[in-house]
């Protein structure tokens, strides 16, 4: 039995084939398409996915269009089945396998939970707009996701977030993680109280209302910000609220359900600079490592099973088969400072973790110039290191044992003069910690990296550019090499 989990049809489109309980393949339709966060399904991906895994006996769609086009019509969208008509979308694509739905935000519980390793938890979703319902609070247990809380359009944290990423001149639904690198260039006390009294009503008892409907932007607010440093004070006032929000949803939650395991999904999820919050509250934080829409390819099947999976890793798209290229990457390095990575399967979710990454060294004064310059970013964007898990405690402000495959944490440098590349403008750096069980060629490679260097560590980003998506198969990885002037082994 071949069941395709699909979520498309509104942005980031992706899909996850499971062969009979098994996850075998997960990936964004963007990474076969060349278009960035590429709304649709994609012939190339789909190909892929029934050569290698053949044709679906059952499709589950990650949400209700029925509901999705009841809430568009509320929202002033117009009636619009006509293009949230699965059925003939999936025909469209050659699809004609039986279609069920799935809700948006159980979806992403149960993404979640059942790809963690609990037994029981406290899930927390928060997104722009699933259907109604905008932030979800979930008691799981064995294999029972019971809805503790729901709330509904127009009040949400994502779609604030969002406006918010478009008043500073930002793409809504695409770069709210800019303005999150932005943020700590501003002042985030200067514009607080205005950003707390002009949009929210109240956050109380693990609730968040708004004083107005952001679905549409907010770009007339405080019309009189025009500068740069206007637009980082937005920014970092904004990352200061939204941190406000999610402890207090994080504190009240903790006390109401019995559950020392958090598990976090939704778009919001992303958020590394405020996910270390969590660890204030539970003992245990579960982030599945695509927990936007994305990631509900694989949540709105689980959903409908209601079952743990056993999840091993990201690395579910597609495949380059060949040896990882520990000798090349660090000849390369000692060369050039600089060396991309295309091996392996590539990584489900946003972030390159070692099988489409462009590695660094992190010591470098210019190496975080060069990087930027090379994918055509902003200059104060920062990278992320890669580092062996049990070297993390002795660069970094974390405990021994600290653990972060995923990117999903941000925490403080230690010696950040040392390592600048890898530093952010306020001393924090968002975490890699690789070890032999997480992905084991990357591990060896730090190990040689760090027995020829005395560096444990490497800048880790996506291998791609400003507005591209990451690299996928052969043929990216060569015309990337030839358009960029790096090599990629």
């Amino acid at each position: 039995m071949i069941t395709y989990g699909i979520s498309a049809n509104s942005h980031d489109a992706s899909l996850a084939v499971f062969d009979k309980k098994e996850l075998v393949f997960a990936s964004h339709s963007e990474r076969f398409s060349g278009v960035k966060n590429d709304a649709d399904l994609n012939t190339d991906l789909l190909d892929y996915a029934t050569t290698h895994y053949g044709e679906p006996d059952r499709v589950i769609w990650y949400e209700n269009p029925i509901k999705k086009t009841l809430r568009q019509l509320r929202a002033g969208q117009g009636w619009r089945w006509n293009e949230n008509h699965i059925p003939k979308y999936l025909k469209d694509y050659g699809i004609q396998a039986p279609v069920s739905y799935a809700n948006h935000h159980h979806s992403h519980a149960a993404a979640g939970y059942f790809t963690s390793p609990y037994d029981n938890a406290t899930v927390i979703c928060i997104d722009s707009i699933g259907e109604f319902e905008t932030l979800t609070v979930w008691r799981a247990e064995g294999n029972r996701l019971r809805k503790a809380y729901s709330q509904g359009y127009p009040h949400s944290v994502g779609l604030w977030y969002s406006a918010m990423t478009q008043r500073v001149g930002l793409k809504p639904n695409e770069d709210e993680y800019i303005l999150m690198g932005m943020a700590a260039y501003g002042n985030p006390n200067r514009l607080y109280d205005d950003i707390l009294n002009d949009f929210i009503k109240y956050i109380y008892r693990g609730e968040v209302y708004f004083n107005r409907n952001l679905h549409r932007g907010c770009r007339r607010w405080r019309h009189d910000l025009k500068t740069e440093q206007d637009m980082y004070d937005i920014a970092a006032a904004t990352q200061k609220v939204y941190e406000t929000i999610l402890q207090e949803l994080l504190r009240y939650w903790s006390k109401v359900l019995p559950s020392r395991n958090l598990v976090l999904m939704g778009g919001c999820a992303l958020n590394c600079s405020a996910n270390s919050i969590a660890y204030k509250y539970f003992d245990n934080v579960w982030i599945m490592p695509n927990p936007g829409d994305a990631g509900s390819a694989i949540g709105g099947v689980l959903s409908k099973w209601q079952t743990h999976i056993n999840w091993k890793n990201p690395y579910l798209g597609y495949s380059i088969n060949k040896l990882y290229p520990r000798g090349e990457i660090i000849a390369e390095l000692k060369k050039t400072s600089i060396v991309g990575v295309a091996n392996g399967r590539a990584e489900f979710g946003p972030r390159a973790l070692g099988n489409r990454s462009l590695l660094a060294d992190p010591r470098g004064a210019d190496i975080k110039d060069r990087v930027n310059n090379i994918k055509r970013r902003q200059k104060f964007r920062p990278f992320a290191p890669v580092i062996l898990k049990e070297a993390a405690h002795q660069y970094f402000d974390v405990e021994e044992g600290f653990d972060s495959p995923y990117m999903q944490r941000v925490v403080k440098c230690t010696y950040p003069e040392a390592y600048p590349a890898i530093c952010h403008v306020d001393g924090t750096s968002r975490v890699q910690t690789v070890s032999k069980e997480n992905h084991p060629e990357l591990y060896e490679t730090l190990k040689l990296w760090q027995s020829e260097t005395g560096c444990p560590m490497l800048l880790n980003t996506s291998l791609n550019i400003k507005g591209k998506p990451m690299v996928n198969n052969e043929a990216d990885a060569e015309a990337f090499a030839k358009h960029y002037g790096v090599k990629v082994v």
